[in-house]
C-alpha cells in the first residue's frame, strides 16, 4: 500500500487545487456583465436569428470516423516499423483490430451516414447515351472557351 501513497496524495492536491481554483474564481472575479458579454459569439457574426434547422448529426459521424482513422493509423504504425519483433501476435492483433474497425466503417456507409444533400436519381445508361448533344456551341451558352480571348467572334464559332 505505500508504494500507491504518492499516487493518492497527488490525486488528493489535483481535485483540491481544482476545488479551490473554482471557488476562488466564483469569489474574486469582477461582476459587470453587459450584452456585449452575454451575446453568443461566433468568428465575430452576431447571429440575427435562430438558425432553421438542427446541426446535421451526419457532421459528427464523419468527425468520429476521421478520429478512427487516425487511431488506426496509430496502431498500424509500430507494426510497420518492427514488425519483425511484434512477430505473428502483432499481425493478428492488427488484423483484428482492423476488420472491428472494417465492420464498422461499412455498417456506417451501409446506414447512409456519408451521403449528403438531397438523393439523386441516376438515369440509366441508356437514357444518356440517347440524349441529344448539339453538334455547333450555342453562343449564349455559359462554358468558357479557353484560349479564344481577344478573338473575333465570327473566328470562334467558326473554330
Amino acid at each position: 500500500m505505500g508504494q500507491y501513497l504518492p499516487i493518492v496524495v497527488l490525486t488528493i492536491l489535483v481535485i483540491l487545487f481544482g476545488v479551490l481554483s473554482f471557488v476562488a474564481s466564483g469569489l474574486l472575479a469582477p461582476r459587470r456583465p453587459n450584452t456585449a458579454k452575454e451575446a453568443p459569439y461566433e468568428c465575430g457574426i452576431v447571429p440575427s436569428k435562430e438558425p432553421p434547422e438542427r446541426f446535421p448529426v451526419s457532421f459528427y459521424v464523419i468527425a468520429m470516423l476521421f478520429i478512427m482513422f487516425d487511431i488506426e493509423i496509430i496502431f498500424i504504425y509500430p507494426y510497420a516499423v518492427d514488425h519483425e519483433f511484434l512477430g505473428t501476435y502483432g499481425l493478428i492483433e492488427m488484423l483484428a483490430f482492423s476488420a472491428v474497425f472494417f465492420v464498422a466503417f461499412v455498417y456506417v456507409v451501409a446506414r447512409g451516414a456519408l451521403d449528403w444533400g438531397p438523393l439523386q436519381r441516376y438515369k440509366p445508361l441508356h437514357d444518356i447515351a440517347s440524349a441529344q448533344v448539339p453538334s455547333t456551341p450555342n453562343p449564349r451558352t455559359t462554358i468558357r472557351r479557353v484560349g479564344h480571348e481577344g478573338r473575333r467572334s465570327e473566328e470562334v464559332t467558326a473554330a
